[in-house]
């Protein structure tokens, strides 16, 4: 099959499922209870059609149908085993070379679907790149300066330099951290069983 192309949001319900069939209004609430909101808004109609172009394509399979009461019929899904490696794959490609902010934030919070050594690997290839571009927007400010352009015209990317640096130094101190056996990495059923239960419809 033709290497499907992933939202971001589509990467994180991806991911979500490997942990557990459910139902969109869980995923919802999960992803929300998560604050992966903060990264993406997550409505639920944006939702829902995630789900079903996900199934769609071949990535999620429908594992059941539930009533509750009088709610409308829920479906449940599950990821598939092409789904299963298409977030590992859309992960990679968004944690080692994305120049995108979103893709690449939902990458590192779903980094832990990929092994320890592959995780290293990709982040040191993000900091080669980040340091790169620092060099390039560096040299374009001092030559700027050096022409007497007024900052007010170079605001931004005088912000841009200093948020590349910060994340360098960040990833300077969290590669180490990972790389340690000491530092937590890998599948973790008990936690999403118990975000589940704690945030599960009543």
């Amino acid at each position: 099959m033709k290497d499907p192309a992933l939202t971001p949001l589509g990467g994180m319900v991806l991911a979500l499922l490997r942990g557990g069939d459910m139902h969109p209004y869980e995923m919802a609430r999960l992803l929300r209870a998560r604050r992966d909101d903060r990264i993406i808004p997550i409505s639920n109609g944006t939702l829902y059609h995630t789900v079903s172009r996900l199934h769609g394509q071949g990535l999620l399979e429908e594992v059941g149908v539930d009533r509750d009461g009088n709610r409308p019929e829920r479906t449940t899904y599950a990821v598939t085993p092409a789904g299963a490696e298409a977030v590992r794959e859309w992960v990679r490609r968004e944690l080692g070379g994305s120049r995108r902010q979103t893709p690449f934030r939902v990458a590192l919070a779903e980094a832990h679907n990929l092994d320890r050594a592959e995780t290293v690997e990709l982040v040191t290839q993000r900091l080669g790149l980040l340091r790169e571009e620092l060099e390039t927007l560096s040299g374009v400010l001092d030559g700027a300066e050096a022409r007497d352009v007024p900052e007010q015209y170079l605001l931004e990317p005088f912000r841009h330099r200093l948020l590349l640096q910060a994340e360098i130094d960040w990833l300077d101190t969290l590669i180490p951290r990972i790389s340690s056996p000491g530092f937590s990495w890998g599948p973790d059923p008990d936690h999403l069983l118990a975000k589940r239960k704690a945030h599960q419809n009543g």
